[in-house]
Formats: C-alpha cells, structure tokens, sequence
C-alpha cells in the first residue's frame, strides 16, 4: 500500500496521556516521512505536548474532547459513558469512517477491545478477535496470541488464530510458509484438551498453504524460537507473557545484585559491558510494544498503558507496517484459502452418514 499512512490516536491513553503520547508519535514521524496523524483527546494538554514538536504538529490535526477512558474502568462503564465521546472511541470511529488507517491507544485493554468490536467489527468469519504479540526469542523473534483478549477457545476459533498469526508473520518475517504450533501440555497428540487436539487435526488435515503446522509446542517452546506462530486461548496467552515478563525482571533484579557484590564482580562487569548492553537491549520491552488486534475489520494497535516515548512510538510503527503490508487483505485472503480447504473436503450432502460406533 503506497502513499502516506493516516494514525488515529488515543491521545489520553495509557498512564501518562499526551506527555508521553505526543512525543513518541512525533518519535515515529521522524523515523518515518510517510505518516499523518489525527490526535483525539484535551485540546489544551495535547497543543502544549505538540509545542516541543513542530514536525509532528505539521502532520497532525488535533480534535478536542473532553472524555476520557480511565485505566481503572470495566469495559461495560467504559462502553456507557465513553461510546461515541471518548478519545479512544472517536480513534476506532476514524479508521470506522475512512479517515484514519489505523488506530493506536495506550488505553485500557478491555476497554479498547470492547469498544473494536463494538465500533469497527469483526471480519465475517471471525468471532471473537485476538491480541498478537513479538515475543523475544533465542532465534529472534516469534507472534504470539491470544495473549489477553478473550477466555476459552473452540477447536474453529484456535485454527482461525492460527491463520491470522500466520498472516501477520508473513509481513513481519518476510516469510512465505510461517511454521506455526498449538501451545499445549506435551507434543504427543494423545495430550491436551479435546479442542486443542481437535485444532490440531484440522490444521493437520488441511495442510493450508499460508502456513507450515508443526504440531503442539510446551511453554519451552516459545523462548526458544521453535515455531514462527504460537497458538493459544488469552488466559493462558496472557499468564504466559505475565509470566516471562516477571521472569525477565526477576533475572534483570539478579544480575544487577551479583554485579553489584564485591569488587571483583564489579571489575567483571566493566569487561562484559557489551554483552550485558546487547542483552538489555534484545530483551527491551520497547522494541515489541505493540499488540495487534486481530480479527477485527480494521487495523488497532494496543500499547503498553506505562510504555515511555519510545515504546509508544514503536507501537505506531508496527501500526504503520500493518497497514503497509495490507495485513487485513492477507487475513481476507488466508481465511477464504481455509474455508475453500474445508468445503472440499467435506463429504457431499446426500453422501450416507457414517455408522455409529458400538459402545
């Protein structure tokens, strides 16, 4: 897709509103000449932020409200008061319009995920929508999702996840055939819930051309790089990046002690400097900032709510490539490859049905 890219953007959003918003969008617009921006949320704060920025401020129009959704707020108290006033509302209502390509927000997650459905949709095919997200790995990076927007998964809604986490590894990987695994208890396909063996089959028998099925991965797996996709429902996608985000601060809190405990340690640590310098920066939670909404009808971008100017202006970038590389056309295209698989395999409508098996 040429031409300049068009950002919606929750300005209010997240712990920090404008301070940190404005300057990470202005962040994103240096980097990148192709983008525009349209800032919803309190006049006065957002002009004071842009005031630090001229470039930004060129390439942004600014539309006032006064409403805005609070971190702490449910989704359904979000929904009442916010719909059709909030900033985060009027910033899915712009991609909704036409006016914007893509929508970014630091806001409440169940907020931002209620008002996607509720306001841009999803595709057709699709249910319930997903939140993708780069995990680092040993071998660079991998997308893992659901991590957080939903609960619970048929064997259907985890196929559909595989298919849209494929469609987005292959802009961001750059790769044709993305390997992709169902995260489960062990590999033997006599392990795991019946939906998850269930999904299993069905991408096992499908053998889709967007996407390479590897079989079941364990939680290993995912650090490790094993698969370009990692497939799970959100709870248990949302502890396990819980989980490895603890982990990475526990080890950080580590080596920072031991580093820090005699004179020979601290000498060590001159020496491996570099090294130390690469690790922080690979395990950077402002590099992969940035969860896409997957399965909506419309592009949205989920930040971090306690991201600085840096992360958050990662997260617009990641929005902008999306657009780029029409990861919702990829979607489109992937899901109907899928469902053309299932209806030729399916058996005719007057063929017998199977006899039932004894008990």
């Amino acid at each position: 897709m040429a031409g300049q890219v068009r950002i919606a953007v929750d300005a209010m959003g997240g712990d920090f509103g404008p301070s940190v918003v404005v300057p990470g969008a202005a962040l994103a617009a240096e980097r990148r000449g192709d983008l525009r921006f349209l800032l919803f949320g309190d006049k006065a704060q957002i002009d004071a932020a842009l005031a630090a920025h001229p470039a930004l401020a060129a390439v942004a129009d600014v539309r006032h409200t006064d409403v805005a959704v609070k971190m702490t707020d449910k989704p359904s108290q979000a929904l009442r008061y916010g719909r059709r006033t909030s900033s985060m509302w009027l910033a899915l209502e712009a991609v909704k319009k036409g006016e914007a390509d893509v929508a970014v927000s630091a806001g409440n997650t169940g907020a931002l995920m209620a008002m996607a459905k509720f306001c841009i949709r999803t595709m057709p095919q699709i249910d319930r929508p997903a939140i993708a997200a780069m995990w680092p790995t040993a071998r660079g990076e991998s997308i893992v999702l659901d991590v957080g927007a939903s609960i619970g998964a048929d064997a259907q809604h985890l196929v559909d996840l595989a298919i849209m986490g494929a469609a987005m590894a292959r802009i961001v990987f750059d790769i044709d055939r993305p390997s992709v695994g169902l995260l489960n208890v062990g590999v033997e396909e006599i392990k795991g819930l019946e939906e998850i063996k269930a999904a299993g089959r069905i991408l096992r028998e499908a053998q889709l051309p967007s996407l390479n099925y590897l079989g079941f991965v364990e939680g290993d797996d995912i650090g490790a790089g094993t698969a370009d996709v990692v497939v799970t429902e959100g709870f248990t996608g949302n502890i396990a990046l819980k989980t490895a985000e603890g982990t990475a601060k526990q080890i950080a809190a580590y080596l920072r002690e031991a580093m820090a405990r005699s004179l020979m340690s601290k000498i060590g640590y001159v020496f491996a400097r570099g090294a130390f310098d690469a690790l922080k920066t690979k395990h950077d939670p402002r590099r992969v900032n940035g969860g896409v909404f997957l399965g909506l009808d419309g592009v949205v971008i989920k930040s971090h709510g306690g991201a600085d100017a840096v992360g958050f202006g990662g997260a617009v970038e990641i929005g902008a490539e999306m657009v780029q590389q029409e990861l919702l056309g990829k979607i489109r295209e992937s899901l109907a490859l899928s469902q053309e698989g299932r209806a030729a395999s399916a058996p005719p409508p007057d063929a017998p049905a199977a006899p039932a098996e004894p008990r």
